[in-house]
């Protein structure tokens, strides 16, 4: 069985918790910051699981994470 390659882009962006839940930073916080409040930018800054019903898509993404 030859090995499976891993979406360079998802492995970028992933990464497996100790528990084992799939993380992923929160959008809206690269650009355009100057009329986002304070509260909102510091939501944006936490890390997010993944949603259940994406995660069978993130998996077969990354193989071996």
């Amino acid at each position: 069985m030859p090995k499976l390659k891993t979406r360079r882009a998802a492995a970028k962006r992933f990464r497996r918790s100790g528990s084992g839940k799939i993380m992923r930073r929160k959008a809206f916080k690269n650009h355009l910051l100057e009329h986002k409040s304070q509260d909102k930018k510091r939501k944006f800054s936490k890390i997010a699981t993944v949603h259940e019903s994406d995660v069978p898509n993130v998996e077969l993404m990354l193989p071996y994470l």
